[in-house]
């Protein structure tokens, strides 16, 4: 929703009389000089401007266009759009360059953070000292949220894989946007519900399946959450190296390097540097014995 100057002014209690006047105004000049027109009234709306206590919900309104559709099965798709409003509005947001560690393993603190763009990954501490990837994260996605519902330290880090957006919330308020959203609270259990699921599925898969059926598995599950189509197959969003691939699957790097490399000569997917795009989608999930489509 945009609102204009005229909007903007009579909602502050301007004059009738000088608002007519300062639309001749517009006039003229738009008459006159249409860019300086258009210029001038970007200055008029924004510069230097501030803005009196009852205007500024009207200037929150942007906190989220209409247009933004936000990837399947993250916290922000699930809620209602004035929910979704709410809760971007609770944050402070901040804008970080690539390898930016946004949450720290190990360390004592509660606020959650709210992606907004870009792409993060999460990783644990192995006993070896090596970093487990437990999972990539969007925007949309929501993390921290167990520490700031238990107070424990963080039990894994939150690292962005490129330039990222994201909105930092604190506990106290998220728990009062739950109280007063009761949906987005059972919205939350499911998410956190998903992602014990996937949690689950990992450990049954290290037990249960040969390396060559867990990476299509993986890759077929990574198609579906960060796939993009393009004419001849799904390209895989997520620069994952092969150690991060081979973490996630379960299995030393050679053996996810020989999985790929037979898939590969099997035309079910061409791998380049940190880049995987899959040729044939429906032979790679009955390779991984993945039957019904999910989500």
């Amino acid at each position: 929703m945009r609102i204009g100057l005229v909007e903007l002014l009579l909602a502050v209690g301007w004059p009738p009389g000088v608002l007519l006047a300062l639309v001749i105004v517009q006039l003229v000049v738009a008459a006159m000089w249409p860019r300086a027109s258009r210029n001038a009234q970007g200055r008029l709306r924004f510069d230097g401007c501030r803005w009196p206590r009852r205007m500024r919900p009207l200037m929150r309104l942007p906190a989220e266009s209409s247009a933004v559709i936000w990837p399947y099965g993250t916290f922000l798709q699930r809620l209602g759009p004035s929910v979704r409003v709410a809760l971007l509005e609770l944050g402070v947001r901040r804008q970080v360059p690539p390898g930016q560690i946004v949450i720290h393993e190990g360390v004592r603190e509660s606020h959650l953070v709210l992606l907004e763009e870009g792409l993060t990954k999460v990783t644990a501490t192995l006993p070896d000292g090596r970093a487990a990837l437990l999972a990539m994260r969007v925007g949309g996605d929501l993390v921290g949220e167990m520490s700031a519902l238990n107070d424990r330290p963080r039990s894994a880090s939150v690292t962005t894989c490129g330039p990222a957006t994201y909105r930092v919330i604190q506990p106290d308020r998220f728990k009062t946007f739950l109280k007063e959203h009761p949906d987005a609270a059972l919205e939350l259990a499911a998410m956190v519900s998903d992602r014990l699921r996937w949690s689950n599925r990992r450990r049954i898969d290290f037990t249960s399946y040969p390396v060559k059926i867990r990476v299509a598995r993986v890759v077929a599950e990574l198609c579906r959450t960060h796939g993009r189509q393009i004419r001849d197959g799904v390209v895989i969003d997520v620069r994952l190296t092969q150690p991060e691939l081979a973490s996630i699957c379960g299995a030393a790097e050679t053996s996810i390097q020989k999985a790929l490399r037979e898939l590969r000569t099997e035309g079910l997917v061409d791998t380049d540097y940190r880049r995987i795009t899959v040729r044939d989608l429906p032979r790679l999930r009955q390779m991984g014995e993945l039957e019904v489509e999910e989500g």
